[in-house]
């Protein structure tokens, strides 16, 4: 296959040149069938025509771009497919099936679209067969009609005022999107203007654009400048171009050193004083404030003992002297110090000398930071203070010392001595020594030769020891004007020694019953250090064989073996505990046995606790508001009537005394010199028990309607008639009641003035334990009585251990006193009723 390309000529091409292609068009048709016949036979070869389309042409559209023309002697119809027919951009180029005429409808834009290739058929229109296959390549010419475009509208930078000449300040970008290499994408950069212009400093701009200066850039003459930077290309028709702005900001560097104007303070110290302000230095500097370029650096020469310190104030800028480390007069009276000055940022300086047309411009700097250039000298500032004499405190020789010592030296061993010495030369003051810190009181101090002596006996386990150490403290304490005072610090290192035994960690364990061996842990500590505590040697003390033994018996911790013949209950054990240099304890040890199933807890308290909830306590406090009233009432009740003086005789035996034998006791007596009680009072109590006879007579016949089965009761029950025991009347009441089981007997004693009421109650109280008891009775089998049961047990014969939770009963004795009997009270006439004998 045979590509050739066709350039269309301007419509102004002549006949001649129209012949001249149709004939190479047919030639090579001739050529490329030959060809093919041979390969596959077909009648037509590929040939690519070219046409031009200028980028944005205004038209007016349509308009014809050329033709293709193929001669036949039949009728031929044309096609044309592919970019601007109906791939995009579609619907830009058409092409008339008849005469083969190529026509444009639209713009084209070269950016997007370069080149358009199509595909142009022609066919047999009677046969409907391809007759001959072109390819058709359509290229856009580009025309300028795109500027060049920076990347940004504004640029924003910074440059150090100590830059030098030559640097790159900031790089510009931009871009052309017409055709590559052409004029129209070919643009160069040049600065338009330069916002503030000053005569120490011009801006340039390179091909590559980079903005760049000559000069020298000075911030006390603009701290910012304006670039405007223009981009144009080199068009044929037209140069279009654009521009930028680039912003300058001037950072202030340090080209102008710092001077001192002034001094505030006294200048004077007193000495061994610290921390204290004595000079301030003010200073100027025209670099702009709170910059590295303004702040002031101070530096103190001459200060040989280190003793003052300077501060720059971040406000004012000022030197602040300072006392850091207290003077002493007798060393000097004066301290003469200079004062450098300087910035926080090294110096520099740069001076225009001479400008030129081409090149940079000459200048003269100079740099600390490197070191080039004429520097100027460091501000120098010189000081002198003045110190102040005052009282010295004493000084220590040593101020700490440290001794060895056995913890078990005897009280008064000396431990070491200080000695303090006064070093001022016009207040020569006598001092004393004193104790300071000692936390356990283990030293003493001589007041006047400062040596230490053992108070009492050291202890290295006590708890004011610290990895064997125990710290003291002494003062020297002048008795100047003011009081000064020295410190030393004693350190005892204390020596072990075996001054403790080793004891069990536990002296109680549970042990649980079972059928063989059974082993329980013991472990044993000491307070000394090694080699005078563990391991240690166990010893069981006492008979012990085939009930206890060790396994082993030495190491810190051993097994207590207990074997099947041990039987429940507490067991106390003796051990003796040996140590690695044969010292030796004897402890006790409680092993409580018991069997693990039935409690889990071997030792149970021995009383129980009683813990009361919520619940409880208001119940107890229910009680007790209801006792208070209770006395109140008895209160308000003993005050309605006057007391009677009860005179009693003080023979023998005419009080009461407390008895808790098992033998018959004997009837009381009633004291001879008991108050007479008046005639109308007998009248009274005798009209009363006649009046509760009768009531009770009715009370007791409602009873008997109330339960029929118990008239024999009612019967038996009444009272007999009454009869007087001196001033006091008196009824009996036998109560019989029989069943098969029991047999209850009873009488009553009533007081003469007694109301109906409570022989009421008593015979209610009567017929409902005798109705209990028949029912009882019918409820109940033979040989199976109700109410019986078997007894329990409390404690085996060889069990000598007593149960734990079983509170002991204690008897309290009673703290009687005769005088109690001088005012009994009204109460005491029933006890004295029930103890008087009947009368003859």
């Amino acid at each position: 296959m045979t590509w050739i390309t066709f350039v269309k000529m301007p419509p102004v091409c002549t006949m001649k040149s129209v012949s001249i292609f149709l004939l190479v068009t047919l030639q090579q048709g001739i050529i490329g069938i030959t060809s093919a016949e041979e390969r596959i036979r077909e009648k037509r070869a590929w040939i690519i025509d070219s046409f031009f389309i200028e980028e944005e042409n205004p038209g007016p559209f349509p308009y014809k771009l050329g033709n293709v023309q193929v001669e036949r002697d039949y009728k031929v119809g044309f096609s044309l497919h592919g970019k601007g027919v109906d791939e995009e951009p579609k619907g830009i180029l058409s092409i008339d099936k008849d005469t083969g005429v190529i026509s444009v409808h639209g713009k084209v834009d070269y950016e997007q679209h370069k080149k358009l290739k199509l595909v142009f058929e022609a066919k047999n229109m009677s046969t409907m067969t391809l007759d001959t296959m072109l390819g058709v390549e359509v290229t856009i010419t580009d025309i300028n009609d795109h500027a060049p475009v920076f990347q940004q509208d504004l640029y924003e930078t910074s440059l150090d005022e100590s830059t030098l000449q030559g640097k790159n300040v900031f790089v510009v970008f931009a871009t052309d999107d017409d055709a590559k290499n052409s004029p129209n994408s070919t643009f160069d950069y040049n600065i338009v203007s330069v916002n503030p212009q000053t005569p120490n400093v011009e801006f340039y701009i390179k091909k590559n654009g980079v903005i760049s200066f000559k000069g020298c850039v000075d911030y006390e003459k603009a701290t910012k400048y304006t670039i405007l930077v223009e981009a144009k290309d080199h068009g044929d028709m037209i140069r279009l171009s654009s521009t930028c702005t680039v912003m300058v900001d001037i950072i202030d560097k340090n080209n102008h050193l710092p001077t001192i104007i002034g001094r505030t303070g006294t200048g004077r110290v007193h000495e061994r004083e610290s921390g204290k302000e004595v000079l301030r230095l003010q200073v100027e500097d025209k670099d702009a404030k709170n910059t590295p370029a303004w702040r002031a650096k101070y530096k103190i020469h001459g200060d040989k003992g280190n003793h003052f310190m300077i501060e720059t104030d971040p406000k004012t800028n000022e030197g602040i002297l300072t006392v850091q480390k207290p003077l002493d007069f007798e060393e000097g009276p004066e301290r003469n110090l200079s004062i450098s000055l300087e910035n926080e940022e090294p110096y520099f300086s740069c001076e225009v000398k001479r400008k030129t047309q081409t090149g940079l411009w000459q200048v003269i700097t100079a740099d600390r930071t490197t070191g080039t250039g004429r520097l100027p000298e460091p501000v120098m500032e010189d000081v002198t203070i003045i110190v102040e004499d005052m009282n010295d405190p004493p000084v220590f020789k040593h101020d700490v010392k440290n001794v060895m010592v056995q913890e078990d030296v005897k009280v008064g061993y000396p431990l070491e001595q200080f000695t303090a010495v006064d070093t001022d030369r016009r207040f020569n003051n006598a001092f004393e020594y004193r104790k300071g810190d000692d936390p356990d009181d283990w030293v003493t101090v001589n007041s006047k030769t400062g040596e230490i002596s053992t108070a009492k006996l050291l202890d290295r386990e006590s708890p004011y020891v610290v990895n064997n150490t125990y710290t003291v403290t002494l003062f020297a304490i002048s008795h100047g004007e003011p009081t000064m005072t020295a410190t030393a610090t004693l350190t005892i290192h204390v020596e072990d020694v075996n001054d403790n035994l080793p004891l069990l960690q536990l002296q109680m364990m549970d042990m649980c019953l079972s059928e063989g061996a059974t082993l329980a842990s013991l472990t044993a500590t000491d307070l000394d250090e090694s080699p005078f505590s563990g391991p240690f040697r166990f010893e069981l003390l006492g008979n012990v064989k085939n009930h206890w033994r060790l396994d082993p018996n030495y190491g810190t911790t051993v097994n207590l073996v207990k074997e099947d013949m041990v039987y429940a209950g507490e067991h106390r054990l003796m051990l003796k505990i040996y140590d690695t240099q044969g010292a030796f304890s004897i402890q006790n040890l409680t092993v409580t046995v018991c069997e693990c199933s039935v409690e889990p807890n071997c030792r149970v308290r021995s009383s129980a606790r009683i813990q009361l909830g919520e619940s409880g306590i208001g119940l107890m406090f229910a009680a007790l508001l209801l006792l208070l009233g209770f006395l109140l009432l008895v209160f308000l009740m003993s005050c309605r009537r006057k007391k009677s003086a009860i005179y009693i005789d003080h023979g023998s035996g005419e009080y009461l005394i407390a008895s808790n034998i098992e033998i018959p006791g004997t009837d009381c007596k009633v004291p001879s010199g008991l108050l007479q009680v008046d005639e109308d009072r007998m009248e009274a109590n005798h009209i009363m028990s006649m009046e509760a006879e009768q009531v009770q007579m009715a009370q007791q016949n409602q009873l008997q309607s109330s339960f029929p089965g118990m008239s024999s009761f009612s019967q038996s029950a009444r009272p007999s008639q009454p009869f007087q025991r001196g001033n006091f009347m008196y009824r009996s009441l036998p109560m019989q009641s029989q069943s098969r089981s029991s047999q209850y007997q009873g009488s009553t004693i009533n007081r003469s003035y007694s109301v109906s009421r409570g022989d009421s109650l008593f015979m209610q109280h009567g017929a409902l334990n005798s109705l209990l008891g028949q029912r009882i009775f019918s409820i109940q089998e033979r040989s199976q009585e109700l109410f019986h049961y078997e007894p329990c047990i409390y404690s085996y014969e060889e069990d000598f251990v007593t149960d734990p939770e079983l509170d002991s009963i204690s008897l309290p004795e009673s703290d009687f006193a005769p005088d109690k009997l001088m005012d009994l009270g009204p109460q005491f006439l029933n006890l004295a009723t029930i103890c008087n004998p009947t009368p003859p």
